[in-house]
């Protein structure tokens, strides 16, 4: 059940949303035209959550809270309890409808888009940047985290083949990291990047997508020419990622 209310007088224009289902509960309150403060409580049986969502939704319209029946779930943003971390009930409707693997949720899982401690940062440093800058074109922010933020190595994402993939492995050390440490980092800032933009937007920006997509390929050329075992994750990430269609 996702519903949302809002209050307004002379002095405040405010809004309340609540989303349960099963045994959690999200909401999200805060001023009227801003993303809000994001809060999830977990229950031990769905009796439970169903009871507390009652008593919250009673309580705001004893208050004067009113059903908004045209809010627009799709413009809001999203972002995840500090407290709780990665959940769908705090992840953009596009993101939790269309990407249903559990690993989209994991926050060890390396391979995972926000698994790694890469990958977390950059959610973590992408949604502030994005309560801060709506609008700013996000195809430049994983080589403006990593050259300008983290003084870092750039290896721009082009379509990966095996013999330029091989080409940077092969690469002398640079300060001390050796090349794979580079690939890695760039890869998985732009992973992150991308679907957490999808995460906290519901949608993505076409030249971000390719630019996530390569980086995908060229990990999964880099795990064999290291011979790693060869990984669920990297195929579904793909294949999810290519599948998402932007709203209309």
């Amino acid at each position: 059940m996702k519903q949302v209310y809002r209050f307004t007088d002379e002095k405040s224009d405010k809004f309340w949303y609540i989303d349960y289902s099963g045994t959690d509960l999200m909401v999200n309150f805060g001023k009227s035209g801003t993303s809000g403060r994001f809060q999830i409580k977990e229950f031990d049986d769905q009796a439970a959550c169903e009871k507390e969502a009652g008593k919250l939704i009673a309580s705001k319209v004893k208050k004067g809270y009113a059903l908004w029946e045209d809010f627009n779930f799709n413009s809001h943003l999203y972002f995840d309890d500090e407290e709780i971390g990665l959940h769908p009930k705090t992840s953009h409707p596009n993101f939790s409808a269309h990407f249903t693997e559990e690993f989209y949720y994991d926050c060890c899982d390396e391979e995972a888009p926000f698994g790694s401690d890469d990958g977390n940062d950059t959610l973590a440093s992408l949604c502030e940047y994005i309560k801060k800058k709506r609008e700013a074109d996000l195809a430049e922010y994983p080589r403006n985290l990593i050259e300008k933020d983290w003084g870092m190595l750039w290896l721009e994402p082009k379509e990966p083949t095996e013999e330029n993939v091989k080409t940077i492995l092969e690469a002398p050390d640079k300060d001390k990291l050796p090349m794979s440490s580079y690939l890695w980092c760039c890869d998985h800032v732009i992973i992150a990047t991308a679907f957490g933009q999808i995460k906290v937007m519901g949608h993505i920006l076409e030249r971000l997508r390719q630019m996530a997509l390569h980086s995908l390929k060229r990990l999964a050329i880099a795990d064999r020419l290291e011979g790693s075992a060869d990984s669920y994750t990297i195929p579904q990430m793909i294949k999810d990622l290519a599948d998402f269609k932007n709203p209309e």
